[in-house]
């Protein structure tokens, strides 16, 4: 039983451990220090020029990746509002440009991926949108970090396979293939919609 606690235990210290990273920031605390809270994405749209040498953190969803001659890329990116942790979750308000001095594979960086950039106001750069010219706020990346997938899913059909099988519900048990894992309500889940 001793065995069984301090297991239970390990797992508890190691699920807390994930959790809390998974909170932290994803840019660095210089540079949110260093963002003007009053340049707002928004502000800076209407006039990117007045901007120049600001330093701002956005996000969004990536639109397009190019490689330029010149060993730089430049990434369009559909504007979204950032969470407290700087995740891109929120609604939009138009799109910028990030240059990167650095090459980053499309493949990677590709559409619709999501990304946060902490970097400096360049001006604008005009580019046809449509059968328009869109004007484009255009930053110098400090840093950028690329969001893993996201995948939205329903409770009722989703069963992570690590929660497949706990005779120990609703606390603790094992579970195939992965090892120790929490049962909350899937283990309920299953049942209800599996074998009838």
């Amino acid at each position: 039983m001793e065995s069984i606690k301090n297991s239970f235990q390990s797992f508890l210290l190691l699920f807390l451990a994930v959790l809390l990273s998974g909170c932290a920031h994803v840019i660095s605390k210089d540079l949110r220090e260093a963002a003007d809270p009053g340049a707002t994405f928004g502000e800076i749209l209407k006039n990117p020029n007045a901007y120049k040498g600001k330093s701002v953190v956005w996000g969004g969803e990536i639109i397009d990746t190019i490689n330029k001659q010149d060993g730089t890329t430049l990434i369009e990116v559909f504007q979204r509002s950032l969470s407290w942790r700087e995740e891109p979750t929120g609604s939009s308000e138009g799109r910028f440009l990030v240059r990167v001095e650095s090459y980053l594979d499309p493949y990677v960086y590709k559409n619709g991926r999501r990304v946060t950039v902490a970097g400096e106001v360049l001006g604008e750069e005009v580019k046809p949108l449509g059968e328009m010219d869109y004007r484009y706020p255009l930053i110098l990346s400090r840093q950028l970090h690329l969001w893993e997938y996201y995948t939205p899913y329903s409770y009722n059909y989703y069963y992570p396979p690590w929660w497949y099988y706990n005779p120990w519900y609703p606390w603790w048990g094992w579970g195939y293939p992965f090892g120790w894992g929490f049962g909350f309500g899937y283990y309920h889940n299953y049942h209800h919609h599996g074998h009838h």
